[in-house]
């Protein structure tokens, strides 16, 4: 499948070093990937678009004591690996001293780089790619008459290899693969046209639900957005549904990240050891889940990732580091560079619908739009839709609306979480209800 074999990706890893170090690098890093993938998209059950994608990369980082200097390249030949090796450098040489550059500490580095289950081959043809996208996107069309319309169905294999190396003697080799399939549909009545979609998302092809049920949910999604009504201008309950709560974590890791604390740009500055989220909040970090779509016994750096505590009790107990962010903030990097390992919420009701009966009446969210998210401040507005529930009961769609609030009463009034994670995800949240937020529609 692959051009090269891990072997020949260490090889080359092993050769990159040794030249940076005859150049005059007093340490060094490289990483080295390849990616093979395919993607295939009908529309109205005719092929729209087909490519076929296979990439390389080699990135070197060189440091000259600490003044750093990077370079890549695509062509692995002997030559232009030897000219991106002088270019980092030519590029160090003339970078002012930073003394919190360089690689991460020795004694940091992995001593187990263990298989994380996540290479999965799905070795599809085009034609078999093609027929399963027509079947989920009939399905949806043979849904209800009011499906009048299709934005596609699309089935997407990826799959990728690396190796990283660093002057610690340090030498890794990963490989994964992610599939999809995804539909887009339109639903029409008098009240007029609505859109919705739906994916699912693994490492094995064979997790992936059925193409059929695919293209059926993303139907039975648009048609529930039929009609959609707004709302009154108030304070009102607010339970963001699984497939969005995940951005509410994705701005608190924001929050909680080396580059933002450092550079004093975050709403969270100095949190550490305070309590900063509702009591029950317990927020995980699990780097070694089998076929997780962010599991690796290792970070971008070739720290070793372990299972830690990010909130407890509420509590900030760390935060997101490198170990460049880590010395800018005088601590330890906690094997996060490059990104959050497969973080947990836990989980206070067992479905959505438990979490509904208990809020009673209040705005569930399906969907959010706009960036309206200020990672200084923590000030929260965006374009929402979902549903206005009454008695803990959905009772109709709705659109057009702006919900509000800053992130720190958002973080302090989550009421509630569902069990309810979607698989697809990296990171594992479930629906949660937060206790008051502004809802902007009809004054």
């Amino acid at each position: 499948m692959f051009s090269y074999s891990a072997d020949q990706l260490q090889s080359l890893c092993s050769e990159v070093l040794t030249q940076a170090g005859q150049k005059g690098a007093s340490a060094a890093e490289v990483d080295v990937s390849e990616s093979i993938g395919q993607n295939v998209q009908v529309r109205r059950q005719n092929v729209e678009h087909i490519e076929y994608q296979q990439d390389k990369s080699l990135d070197i980082t060189v440091y000259v004591q600490h003044a750093k200097g990077r370079a890549s390249t695509a062509d692995f030949s002997p030559n232009a690996i030897s000219e991106a090796v002088q270019a980092a450098m030519n590029i160090a040489r003339y970078t002012a001293q930073d003394h919190c550059a360089g690689l991460a500490d020795a004694d940091l580095m992995a001593k187990e780089t263990g298989d994380v289950d996540s290479f999965y081959p799905w070795l599809l043809s085009v034609d078999e790619a093609i027929e399963l996208a027509k079947k989920c996107e009939q399905s949806a069309l043979n849904t209800d008459q009011r499906i009048v319309n299709s934005e596609g169905a699309d089935v997407q294999t990826d799959h990728y290899q690396y190796a990283y190396a660093n002057s610690h003697a340090f030498l890794a080799y990963q490989k994964g693969s992610r599939h999809s399939i995804s539909c887009s549909v339109v639903a029409e009545d008098n009240s007029g046209m609505q859109r919705d979609y739906w994916y699912d998302l693994a490492r094995d092809a064979r997790d992936l639900d059925a193409v059929e049920k695919i293209g059926r949910l993303a139907a039975e999604r648009a048609l529930k957005r039929l009609n959609p009504q707004t709302l009154a201008t108030g304070s009102y309950p607010v339970v963001f549904d699984s497939t969005v709560s995940g951005s509410l974590i994705g701005h608190l890791v924001g929050a909680l990240s080396g580059g933002s604390l450092y550079r004093q740009t975050s709403f969270l500055v100095d949190s550490l050891g305070k309590k900063i989220m509702a009591p029950w909040v317990e927020l995980t970090e699990k780097p070694h889940i089998k076929k997780a779509l962010a599991s690796t016994y290792f970070d971008a750096e070739g720290v070793a990732t372990h299972d830690r505590e990010v909130i407890k009790a509420g509590q900030v107990c760390g935060y997101f580091l490198s170990s460049y962010s880590a010395r800018k903030l005088d601590m330890q990097t906690t094997a996060n560079a490059g990104g959050a390992h497969n973080l947990y919420l836990n989980a206070t009701h067992a479905t959505q619908a438990d979490l509904l009966r208990d809020m009673g009446s209040g705005l569930l969210v399906t969907e959010l739009m706009g960036q309206g998210v200020n990672g200084l401040t923590g000030d929260y507005s965006r374009g929402a839709a979902g549903f206005w529930v009454e008695n803990g009961m959905i009772a109709y769609p709705v659109a057009g609306i702006t919900i509000a609030a800053n992130l720190k009463d958002m973080f302090a009034g989550m009421t509630g979480a569902a069990n309810d994670a979607l698989r697809r995800s990296t990171h594992k949240i479930g629906s949660i209800w937060i206790n008051q937020m502004t809802v902007a529609g009809v004054s």
